[in-house]
């Protein structure tokens, strides 16, 4: 693992397979607009936040209850001058037990500080992962985003400049 790649961790008392049941419920927790199915090796499904960012990833490493890897084989972003960061890079859920909590460490591999993306990028997954994704794993219910509804102040700022 690069030291750049963007990384964020959580621990929660929930079990690994609570954990890994929420990841797997991308709806849950990073946007209602997913298309396709998201637990499975080889599911491909498609993200978008409005005309802002769109992507198309596939599964292609799933451990149940220990790891869950994307790949990312299109991607776009309306606000970047290379349309296409992101493509090829893997956003990757690690979870494992750590003195009697569930750890789940998740790493953007090939998401890097010099993408133009890298700061709002980094505010987003942090929301998601931190935020929405422990929500749902802790509560039931997380918060992703849906029509209309931005959860970031970036996405805020993006939607404004619509």
């Amino acid at each position: 693992m690069s030291a750049i790649d963007f990384t964020t961790v959580i621990q929660v008392n929930q079990s690994p397979q609570e954990v890994f049941n929420a990841v797997t419920n991308v709806r849950g927790w990073w946007s209602e607009e997913i298309e396709g199915n998201t637990a499975k090796l080889n599911d491909v499904f498609d993200y978008h936040y409005e005309d802002i960012h769109q992507c198309k990833i596939t599964l292609i490493e799933v451990i149940p209850n220990q790891k869950i890897v994307w790949l990312v084989e299109k991607n776009y972003f309306k606000f970047t001058e290379d349309k296409t960061e992101w493509t090829g890079t893997k956003p990757t859920f690690e979870i494992k037990e750590k003195e009697g909590k569930t750890e789940l460490r998740f790493t953007h591999f090939g998401l890097v500080p010099e993408y133009e993306c890298f700061e709002i990028c980094r505010d987003a997954w942090t929301n998601y992962i931190q935020n929405s994704l422990k929500k749902l794993i802790e509560t039931g219910k997380g918060e992703p985003n849906a029509t209309g509804k931005p959860q970031t102040e970036n996405e805020k700022k993006l939607s404004e400049k619509q």
